[in-house]
């Protein structure tokens, strides 16, 4: 049984910072593509980052390159995402999801798993 588990949200001021992770519990977890979406109350989810299964090649949305980093270590199974300089439009419910391909896509409905979500809320 496939589970992505979030942790590390929470509520930060504006300009602060989060560490987000997500453990799972592929079998050949170095093999997926790993992301990370977010979904704001009334809007759809949105990608924000993406990560191969060598994290050498990162994708990023425009809105967050600069300030957020993906990352992943295949030995824990657990892939992060450090959250910098963050605005109150960053406020989110934030998503770990994953497919096994090495295509990196950002969109929701190509992803096979999904984490259940953990809420950042940044104040301004």
């Amino acid at each position: 049984q496939v589970q992505l588990v979030e942790s590390g949200g929470g509520l930060v001021q504006a300009g602060g910072s989060l560490r987000l992770s997500c453990a799972a519990s592929l079998r050949t977890f170095s093999s997926y593509v790993m992301a990370w979406f977010r979904q704001a109350p009334g809007k759809e989810r949105e990608f924000v980052a993406a990560i191969r299964w060598s994290g050498s090649n990162t994708y990023y949305a425009n809105s967050v390159k600069g300030r957020f980093t993906i990352s992943r270590d295949n030995a824990k199974n657990t892939m992060y995402l450090q959250m910098n300089s963050l605005k109150p439009e960053d406020t989110a419910v934030y998503y770990c999801a994953a497919r096994p391909t090495v295509a990196v896509t950002i969109t929701p409905e190509d992803y096979d798993y999904w984490g259940q979500g953990t809420q950042v809320t940044v104040s301004s």
